[in-house]
């Protein structure tokens, strides 16, 4: 019963090629390796990547371990954060993110998810990831803002677990959908003994700022044949604001001054911007208790004429790190009655705070606003006791806009509160069928993620129309607004009448159930004929309850309609392994290996993807691998059932009459522009800003396929092993992944800059302007476009020391070489393809270095264990404007004493991260702080104290 319990309590694994290996004195009592658990017990296990039993080692996928010492190395509180530290990962939504109101939603269907974390692995996002816990689906994450295709991972409480797995390869065939760049597999704790205990504290040194608490406890325990694991967390992350960063303090990297030109600064400013009777004006001073004067001629008066100058820095009011306080825990419990009947129970709670920030709001009126509702009609009557115009301002016939910073009503705060509840239940074992082991498991997965946001900020468009109409109809609570006396004009009795406090929500279901048996067939010179046989029915529903003010369409913030969707699926897979040959000369292992998954989704149909390899092993040492894998993505809720909502994009608009735009260099881009509505005398000169990108999902999308080649190796030669190391080992792994269908909008720089080159008729109907030039809208909406290509090479070396009179050493090294990234989206007659390889995308962020590495190099002596992680980052060039982005590399240390006379089971650790104080490149065409988070660092050393007990 023991021997079997060590086998069963280690669940889903895989090859320990660890990210950051396990150092010698990391824990009193190491949990044993996939490897080691197979050689005492002598049967072989699941690895992730295969649903059949098998040696550990001859894995046919690559996967890259992160275990406990490898997180506990990084000083980070978020596993989200140390999984994105992966070559192999592009990086995700995290908390450096603050893109609330800034931005709005962006064009994939999920909507915002502020405060939430992602991994995207081969730069295919989120999206393209399977999240699994345990070798299951976990609920996808929600934050009020939309419906989300993706598993949050700040959702997912730490103090469970005990690694992570992430399978770099497709694996459809085996987990369904959405694994097509790859799989993430959360192991949790499970066969504790005693107590754990762990707190930490850290900040940015040179700041003050960024204080992040991390508290965990956990607890392990039973009797012969019941076990039970219990934790709990608190983990608090403070705010690191614009305003004390220097590469943040402006919109433009280097910028000390809104006076230039063209000038990135706002046109909502706290004076106002008046499009006037043909004027663009501004206040010259707040006019308070009065009516400002206008003198047409500008001589005298409260107005003059509006220059950059008069522009509004929004940067230093966002946040740069955004706050999030997380706790939790979780139940682990085990009772096996027989070998051939157990029971399994988990159940998951996490509770998250977490607040996005912006800049006072923006409140503009008029048609070349671009609001898309009420506030881009509403006239400002005569008798408004503030209106200096003596007239009836009646948008496009004496005004086309009024710009407004709305200083009074205080920032924009948007307020997360998410609670996520996961129970799986497993019964499984096994039995004798003629004469040979076979394994069978039965899974129900219940779980909720339930979202609330709070937004301070907004204003009742219908009540601002009220309050600035005749003032014979502002009665009762009405009082009447004043839009022209500057800041400080606008009382809190205003404010009272059109000012609400906007509440959202959203909520993701997940129930899925999950039969597998395997086993063996028959016997082939290799070995026995594995086989693994399964069926899961799964259902999802997912909704979206914007403000009701938002859902009429009287926001002044980023609008939002409801959106309500559900599916279910059942699928049936097997898989089949036939070792051919074993131990013979230069065939040490040739074994074949394949799978075949067949889907029948509610919302489109079925679906069959089937995948293929083979190992081969010429000698002991070295294992070769070869896949071909179909692979498939069936649209999420959001992605099917999202209602239109906009994103604010900064892009530069190439029809804007500025200095070094493509308008004045190009008569071509001239004529195309004017065709597109932009006024032929050159009027329309609006520097690069934010230009609203409509977003929505699409019913009558498809899944997307995609097809992946890989190759590889693993060289672990017994010599080293026998001699200096206890460890060697060396992957290398080709991949070629193409993408068809793909679910995703036309990039709205795609669709500008081919209307104004090429006048291609299916993007300049995309792209709707004002008569005045202004952009109102993009067509973003979600649509199968052509597809994606990403080809590149994984490499991963692993080292460690026998011990030796100076302790023992580790080496681990990881890097990613991307070879070619290519976007091709439809035109009007063919294609437009684009190589993203060397490149910032900007907005939505994500850099495409050629190569990214990863290093750590450890030593352990008696108490004394001192780790440092070198990380490095190749150069890139903005995808607009060509702005290089130099290569960064980063460097961390840790050093951890465990004191003998105590048992070593109470350690002190002290680290810094970003220990050579390196600075993120400067961008101009990201979304916010003028960098890529998806990418780099937030700027400053980060130093760190733990004190743990029983690791």
């Amino acid at each position: 019963m023991t021997r079997r319990w060590l086998v069963t309590s280690v669940g889903v694994m895989s090859i320990a090629t660890a990210l950051a290996p396990s150092s010698a004195g990391a824990q009193a009592a190491p949990e044993q390796a996939p490897a080691d658990v197979a050689a005492e017990t002598g049967t072989d296990i699941v690895v992730t990547g295969s649903r059949i039993r098998r040696d550990p080692l001859d894995n046919p996928s690559p996967v890259v371990t992160v275990d406990e010492a490898a997180i506990a190395k990084t000083g980070l509180s978020s596993i989200a954060d140390v999984l994105q530290r992966i070559p192999a990962s592009s990086g995700g939504l995290n908390t450096k993110f603050n893109n609330s109101g800034n931005l709005g939603n962006p064009p994939d269907g999920g909507g915002v998810g502020a405060g939430s974390a992602a991994i995207d692995l081969r730069y295919l996002g989120a999206k393209r990831t399977l999240v699994l816990v345990d070798g299951l689906r976990y609920v996808n994450g929600a934050s009020a803002s939309g419906i989300p295709g993706t598993v949050d991972l700040n959702s997912i409480p730490d103090v469970m677990i005990q690694r992570v797995e992430v399978l770099q390869s497709a694996a459809s065939a085996l987990y369904g959908s959405d694994a097509i760049g790859g799989v993430v597999n959360i192991i949790t704790r499970s066969g504790q003994n005693g107590f754990r205990a762990s707190a930490q504290y850290g900040q940015y040194l040179k700041y003050d700022d960024g204080a992040t608490q991390n508290y965990q406890l956990s607890w392990g325990g039973g009797s012969d044949g019941v076990h039970l694991d219990v934790g709990g967390f608190y983990t608090k992350q403070e705010s690191v604001r614009a305003s004390n960063r220097s590469i943040s303090q402006f919109p433009n990297p280097g910028q000390t001054t809104c006076d230039i030109n063209p000038s990135p600064c706002s046109s909502f400013t706290p004076l106002g911007r008046f499009l006037v009777n043909g004027q663009n004006i501004t206040l010259r001073a707040p006019v308070i208790g009065r009516r400002p004067v206008y003198d047409p001629t500008l001589a005298t008066g409260d107005f003059k004429a509006f220059t950059a100058a008069d522009r509004f820095n929004f940067a230093p009011f966002n946040y740069f790190l955004t706050p999030n306080e997380r706790y939790g825990g979780f139940a682990n419990a085990r009772a096996e009655f027989s070998d051939a009947f157990n029971v399994r129970v988990k159940a998951v709670w996490n509770h998250r705070q977490s607040q996005n920030q912006a800049a006072f709001l923006p409140l503009g009126i008029g048609p070349d606003v671009g609001n898309g509702n009420l506030l881009d009609t509403i006239s400002v009557d005569a008798t408004n006791p503030f209106n200096p115009f003596g007239v009836t301002l009646v948008p496009g016939q004496n005004y086309t806009a009024i710009f407004r910073r709305l200083i009074e009503n205080g920032q924009r705060t948007y307020s997360q509160t998410v609670d996520t509840w996961s129970v799986t239940g497993t019964i499984d074992g096994k039995f004798d069928l003629f004469g040979r082991n076979w394994y069978y498991d039965a899974n129900a997965v219940l779980a909720t993620n339930d979202a609330h946001q709070l937004f301070t900020g907004n204003v009742n468009a219908a009540r601002l129309q009220q309050a600035l109409g005749p003032v014979s109809q502002c009665t009762g609570a009405c009082v009447p607004f004043n839009f022209f006396g500057g800041v400080g004009s606008i009382t809190p009795e205003m404010l009272g009448f059109v000012a609400f406090d906007e509440r959202s929500r959203s909520q993701q279901r997940l129930n899925d159930y999950t039969v597998n048996l395997s086993g063996e067939l028959f016997d082939l010179p290799g070995g026995a004929v594995g086989v693994a046989l399964g069926y899961e029915h799964r259902d999802q529903q997912g909704s979206f309850t914007p403000d009701p003010i938002i859902q009429a369409g009287l926001g002044a913030d980023i609008p939002a309609q409801a959106a309500r969707g559900r599916f279910n699926v059942d699928e049936f897979y097997g898989e089949l392994r036939l070792p051919l040959i074993r131990d013979v000369p230069f065939l040490n292992l040739v074994e074949l290996n394949g799978a075949v998954r067949h889907s029948d989704f509610s919302t489109f149909g079925s679906n069959t993807t089937l995948t293929g390899g083979a190992l081969w092993k010429p000698v002991a040492d070295l294992l070769l691998r070869g896949q071909y894998a179909e692979s498939y993505r069936a649209a999420s809720i959001g992605e099917l059932f999202g209602a239109q909502s906009r994103f604010d994009q900064p892009l530069a608009d190439p029809c804007s009459n500025i200095a070094g735009s493509p308008y004045q260099a190009s008569a071509t881009v001239r004529a195309n522009c004017t065709a597109n509505g932009v006024p032929a005398n050159g009027s329309y000169a609006e520097p690069t800003g934010q230009l609203p990108v409509l977003t929505g999902g699409n019913q009558a999308l498809q899944p997307e396929t995609a097809r992946t080649w890989l190759f590889g190796g693993v060289y672990s030669p017994v010599w080293a092993r026998q001699g200096f190391a206890s460890a060697l080992s060396l992957e290398v792994n080709y991949y070629d992944i193409k993408v068809d269908g793909a679910i995703a909008s036309i990039p709205a720089d795609v669709l500008l800059n081919r209307c104004a080159q090429t006048g291609d008729a299916l993007s300049c109907a995309a792209v709707v302007r004002s008569g005045s030039g202004f952009v109102s809208s993009i067509n973003g909406v979600l649509l199968n476009t052509n597809g994606i290509r990403t080809r590149g090479v994984d490499v991963t070396f692993n080292l460690r020391s026998r011990e030796t009179g100076a302790g023992t050493f580790g080496l681990s090294v990881s890097g990613n070489y991307l070879l070619k990234y290519e976007e091709e989206v439809p035109a009007t007659t063919g294609t437009t393809a684009t190589d993203y390889t060397g490149t910032e995308r900007g907005s939505p962020d994500q850099a495409y270095p050629h190569f990214k590495g990863q290093a750590t190099l450890d030593w352990d002596i008696g108490p004394v264990a001192a780790a440092f992680t070198g990380r490095y980052i190749d150069d890139v060039i903005e995808q607009q404007g060509g702005n290089k982005l130099k290569s960064r590399f980063y460097g961390d240390v840790q050093l951890t004493f465990r004191p003998t006379w105590i048992g070593e089971r109470v350690g002190l650790t002290l680290g810094i991260n970003n220990v050579f104080d390196t600075d993120p490149p400067a961008c101009f065409s990201c979304s916010l702080n003028n960098y890529d988070p998806t990418t780099y660092d937030v700027p400053g050393r980060f130093g760190y104290a733990r004190l743990s007990y029983g690791f």
